[in-house]
């Protein structure tokens, strides 16, 4: 009885779960070891809009030839089917460190879908499928600090882990009260502008595009993540990785993929992510990595096993994000005591030394350098 009201609680407060354990989550890597990935088709990037508590995410990643480096991310959320809200965000980083990163994040009025939910619109701003499903343009004005007009398309297949890609979570699989979901475009092609006070910035160069799902409270889902990005001249190679809260035992899985243009080389969850150093901020007491490890396993459709490794130092962190910024210190401290979260993104670009993605194809090697970008956000213990 106990266990149920501690559930209700949480569903409404966002509160700690109680512990259910590690087989009350449904992982994607069950669906794996059958269909390691599935290719992703147009209907499989429509927007889902639950009427439930979700936060779903289109997020794109963009490294310019220049050398620029560039985010933008459209966040839809719903809270208990009582509210939902939409919300804008755009950042160019300046990787010297000479200035201030150019952060833009804006709420969003007026949002509706296509027909066939595969667009998405606001006021002052336009993100459309194209009809093959090959094309997504960015069109933003809701900021004038950041507008952006982006063109973003895809050179390799799209893909997602399993046959669905999700991982389910509740004691009863056949009826889950939460999912966690992700479809990637791991390389694509982009071009055009992001119009900053200081004029145009050309953002013609490589993007990754990620679609996220997670159909319940965030926190409840994942308590850390990791992310990676690699872009080469020839292959890119993409992970996330998070691990839940103890309610679900801690569980780790991971989604990832090595693909080259027109060609998935292997994806699926047999990957690992793995802080091998960390430095802890005095700040929060996180473990921010200092060095780190991301290692893909897989086969090819003909069946040659592949393995690529991609390790060494992050340098110094681009940005660490309280995501709780904005909200009232009281709030926080209130929030912190209650759900046991106190969530923080640490982004990393390195630039002095590239770190190299070293890829064996059954007898194959090759090592080749890129631009990474990669993230670790902490949420709770």
């Amino acid at each position: 009885m106990f266990k149920w009201a501690q559930q209700k609680l949480a569903d409404v407060a966002g509160t700690q779960e109680p512990i259910y354990g590690p087989s009350a989550i449904k992982s994607v890597a069950e669906e794996a070891k059958e269909v390691p990935h599935t290719e992703l088709t147009r209907g499989d990037l429509k927007w889902q809009a639950m009427d439930s508590t979700c936060v779903e995410t289109q997020s794109f990643y963009f490294m310019a030839d220049s050398g620029r480096l560039g985010f933008a991310q459209i966040i839809y959320s719903n809270v208990a089917g009582i509210r939902t809200t939409c919300q804008f965000s755009s950042k160019v980083f300046c990787l010297d460190g000479s200035k201030p990163h150019l952060w833009s994040t804006t709420q969003l009025d007026e949002h509706e879908f296509s027909d066939d939910k595969n667009s998405f619109y606001a006021r002052d701003l336009a993100i459309e499928l194209s009809e093959d499903g090959t094309t997504y343009t960015i069109k933003s004005l809701n900021d004038d600090k950041c507008i952006i007009n982006m063109t973003v398309k895809r050179t390799a297949p799209g893909f997602q882990v399993g046959k669905t890609g999700k991982s389910l979570f509740g004691t009863d699989p056949k009826n889950p009260w939460g999912s966690m979901r992700h479809a990637f475009w791991p390389r694509c092609s982009a071009e055009g502008t992001f119009t900053t006070e200081e004029g145009p910035i050309d953002f013609k160069g490589r993007a990754f595009f990620v679609m996220a799902l997670q159909g319940m409270k965030p926190h409840h889902a994942a308590a850390k993540w990791t992310f990676c990005d690699f872009q080469g001249p020839t292959y890119s190679a993409i992970m996330m990785q998070f691990t839940t809260p103890p309610s679900y035992g801690s569980t780790t899985v991971n989604v990832g993929g090595i693909v080259k243009d027109g060609e998935i080389i292997a994806a699926g969850a047999s990957n690992t992510a793995t802080h091998v150093e960390a430095k802890s901020d005095t700040e929060n007491d996180w473990p921010a990595p200092s060095v780190v490890k991301f290692v893909w396993n897989g086969t090819t459709k003909d069946g040659k096993p592949v393995e690529a490794v991609l390790e060494g130092g992050l340098e110094d962190r681009l940005d660490r994000i309280d995501v709780m910024a904005e909200v009232p210190g009281f709030v926080k401290s209130l929030v912190a005591a209650a759900a046991g979260t106190k969530p923080y993104i640490y982004q990393y670009s390195p630039q002095k030394t590239k770190l190299p993605l070293k890829l064996k194809i059954g007898d194959q090697e090759v090592t080749e350098e890129g631009e990474l970008f990669s993230e670790a956000t902490f949420i709770s213990e």
